[in-house]
């Protein structure tokens, strides 16, 4: 094993879906899954390609209703070079022996490589094969095949081909809905060696263009081929026919290049795939632009971490599929983040609220990627404000999904695969992604000191999101309280009381408190806004000070409910039944997803007090203790410092942890109280992708939100750094498991370099203009300046 390198050893059919999606390769604009290029679309194998931010909507009539919904669009596979001998079948792997195979995800350089023996009639041939999306180019791709007869001689045919018949049918749950999102416009050739490829998604009226160039090469130069243009309907390619010699190797070549009609600096995007594949350079000298490109990444994201090799190269693949889904590519595009990445097609590429767990990693490194996807929000700030107006509400309400225009995508009722069943879905409640929207804008802030993005942006954004949460909030006058009524908190589990008509809960205190602060953090972005565009703020928003007056008074009076000594997940949480855990346990085994299986039952999570994830401890993870107990101050509710530790071992005892997310936060919240049960926490979020902890979710694409929680729980969590009052602050407190800690992080416009072990906390302001940094340890701030480097014993 190497901690830079994903190697699988054999060829396992059943377990193609996975490693497909987890040897997905892409820049940020577009990503390919790491299929078989000689393979279709199958029970075992799903081709598929998706570029940033593409979506298309579709009507499905089911059980006389019509059913809605925006995709996130498989766009024509470029892959597809398929093999056979003689005339013989196209290879497939399940059909011949396999004397040898590896397939090995090089995370260092962005590069898969295939290679595998197979026999067939007797004849034995090798097959060497590497493939990249160019993080250099984002708009090229290259895959190289190498064939070696070893034990014959004759001919070989090779098609290679661009295949625009692909349909969105890689999640099984969402095959009863309509998938077919592209229109052919055009396709032929460009020249003697390459073709091109035109679709149109028909909704949305997006144009994808592709183009292939497809070389053959023998050991001494280019190799001799009779070519053949292949032209059916929706895939253009060429037929090849070589003529393969014992024990000597041919190589084929195939370079891509993929624009749509909403590339900047284009006219047409046909033309430009044409123009370019026409002109690039040979697979190896893209590949060398594209490897240098990767480098120069690594250097800003690494994290040196002395541990074990497995935990070390899980920690660069979940890092390396962070820069796949979003890099430097996405700065200029308009594209949130999906919470399943660009590996597949679960969640139909929806944009949740998994952004709360990948913007802190990507602030203290590249935070004008940060800043980018930000503005994704930004830019639906209209839509939001239109959601709010058609609730009778003020400001702005963000949708739990996300696609295109900002419009909500979350369904109405979803398909339980136990029963059968299509349940409501109720998931629209969550109304927190709106404190998330608040959270990462703030963070953005606390990390980059940049007054400028509060400016244009983000400070309009969080006074919306405040309006609507006063909005939402009513006084309570027998308590003299504000509560919020008829939302979901975290937990999926629970929308709604037992038996009641209506769905939604009262008081979710994650909800609750987090309201407070994202009425003060409102306040003082407006107080941080240079004094003329504040004024201009006021007058385009209608700001009045009697409307801050309010927020100020919710603030000191928001309702937190509270039980047996703990904080109550929603007001009524008490009342509920006890779980039989150990039961359901002995009769189903897994019972992560406890939804379904009551749900299959006729029961519902409702009358139970079981969690789906962490709902109350999110504030522990989102809050320091000092930042928890000023809130809980404030309100008036007598601050307890055992309140947290009570909290956590109640709610971990209730928690089925049906999220991916839910062992992140864990993790994260008994880092200094538990830490063996911690790190317990933080090896299942460590392998739950490479394993597909959950059964079956992981090919379907990738948790981008638990890979990159994992990473940042080493970056921030281990080391108890925040960006907090212009302060670095850092409170290390390592696993066992642990050695020596070191990252470079970009804070305030300054890099960093934080090295940690041996009881020792190094912190380096690394030489360039600027202040000193102020930097938190203990109850102690230092100043470090440009250059120097501040040792601290722990």
């Amino acid at each position: 094993m190497s901690e830079w390198a994903l190697v699988y050893r054999d060829f396992d059919p059943g377990q193609e879906g996975l490693r497909e999606a987890l040897c997905t390769l892409g820049n940020g604009y577009f990503a390919t899954r790491g299929a078989a290029p000689e393979a279709a679309a199958d029970d075992y194998h799903y081709p598929g390609t998706y570029v940033a931010g593409l979506f298309n909507r579709l009507e499905t009539e089911m059980a006389g209703r019509v059913i809605e919904n925006e995709d996130m669009v498989n766009v024509p596979n470029w892959l597809p070079l398929r093999f056979r001998m003689d005339g013989g079948d196209w290879v497939d792997l399940r059909a011949v022996e396999v004397l040898d195979y590896e397939q090995r995800l090089e995370l260092r350089a962005g590069v898969l490589v295939r290679s595998f023996v197979f026999v067939e009639e007797g004849r034995r041939t090798r097959v060497a094969q590497r493939r990249f999306v160019g993080m250099d180019d984002p708009h090229v791709a290259g895959l190289e095949t190498t064939f070696l007869a070893e034990n014959w001689s004759g001919a070989l045919e090779v098609r290679s081909e661009l295949d625009g018949t692909v349909t969105n049918s890689g999640v099984s749950r969402y095959r009863q809905l309509a998938n077919q999102h592209l229109t052919l416009q055009d396709a032929g050739a460009i020249d003697d060696e390459s073709v091109y490829l035109v679709v149109e998604t028909n909704q949305s009226l997006v144009r994808v263009a592709e183009a292939c160039r497809t070389r053959v090469w023998a050991e001494d130069g280019p190799g001799s081929v009779e070519r053949r243009l292949v032209e059916e309907g929706a895939r253009v390619g060429h037929h090849l026919a070589l003529e393969m010699s014992e024990g000597e190797a041919v190589t084929v070549e195939k370079v891509v290049a993929l624009y749509t009609s909403r590339d900047k600096a284009i006219s047409d995007a046909a033309l430009a795939a044409r123009n370019r594949v026409v002109g690039l350079a040979g697979f190896e000298d893209l590949l060398q632009g594209h490897v240098l490109a990767w480098d120069q990444l690594w250097r800003r994201f690494c994290l040196e971490v002395e541990a074990a090799e497995e935990d070390v190269m899980i920690l660069n693949l979940h890092v390396f599929h962070l820069l796949q889904t979003v890099s430097k590519h996405t700065i200029d595009l308009d594209v949130g983040v999906p919470a399943r990445g660009l590996h597949g097609e679960a969640y139909r590429g929806h944009i949740f609220w998994d952004e709360l767990f990948i913007f802190p990693f990507l602030n203290l490194h590249f935070p004008d990627i940060t800043r980018s996807l930000l503005q994704y929000r930004f830019r639906r700030l209209p839509a939001a404000r239109e959601a709010a107006r058609r609730q009778g509400l003020p400001g702005a309400l963000y949708p739990w999904q996300s696609g295109s225009d900002g419009r909500e995508e979350s369904q109405t009722v979803h398909l339980n695969p136990h029963s059968g069943n299509w349940p409501p879905d109720h998931s629209y409640l969550q109304h927190h992604i709106n404190i998330a929207v608040a959270y990462n804008v703030w963070q953005y802030y606390e990390g980059t000191g940049d007054v400028e993005f509060l400016a244009c942006c983000g400070t309009e954004m969080l006074v919306e999101i405040a309006r609507l949460w006063a909005g939402l909030a009513s006084y309570r006058r027998d308590l003299d309280r504000y509560e919020i009524r008829g939302v979901m908190g975290p937990d999926e589990y629970h929308d709604a009381y037992p038996d009641a008509e209506e769905p939604g809960l009262n008081n979710n205190a994650y909800t609750n408190v987090m309201v407070v602060w994202a009425l003060q953090r409102a306040a003082e972005a407006l107080e941080l806004t240079p004094e003329f565009r504040r004024q201009e703020l006021w007058e385009k928003l209608g700001l009045a000070h009697e409307e801050l007056e309010h927020w100020s008074e919710i603030s000191t009076k928001m309702l937190i409910p509270f039980h047996d000594g703990v904080i109550s997940q929603f007001e009524g949480y008490a009342d509920l039944k006890e779980f039989d855990w150990l039961g359901y346990t002995e009769r189903y085994g897994d019972i992560m997803r406890l939804d379904r299986i009551l749900e299959a039952e006729g029961d519902t999570p409702n009358r139970y007090k079981l969690s789906k994830q962490a709902d109350v401890l999110m504030l522990f993870y989102l809050l320091s203790a000092t930042e928890l107990e000023e809130l809980l101050t404030r309100l008036g509710y007598e601050w307890d410092p055992e309140l947290i530790p009570r909290t956590i071992d109640y709610y971990r005892r209730r928690t089925s942890h049906g999220s991916t997310l839910s062992r992140i936060v864990h993790s994260w919240v008994l880092a200094r109280s538990d830490r063996e049960k911690s790190w317990e926490f933080f090896r299942q979020a460590l392998l739950s992708d490479v394993t597909d902890i959950q059964g079956g979710t992981t090919p379907e694409g990738i948790h981008l939100g638990a890979m990159a929680g994992t990473v940042d729980l080493v970056q921030r969590g281990y080391t108890g750094l925040e960006t907090r009052r212009d302060t670095l602050i850092l409170d290390p407190a390592l696993p066992d498991e642990f050695g020596k800690l070191r990252f470079d992080i970009h804070y305030r416009r300054r890099w960093v370099t934080v090295e940690v072990g041996d009881r020792r906390l190094s912190v380096t302001n690394r030489p360039g203009p600027g202040d000193p940094i102020k930097v938190g340890i203990g109850d102690d701030v230092i100043e470090v300046p440009s250059g120097v480097t501040k040792v601290v014993e722990l």
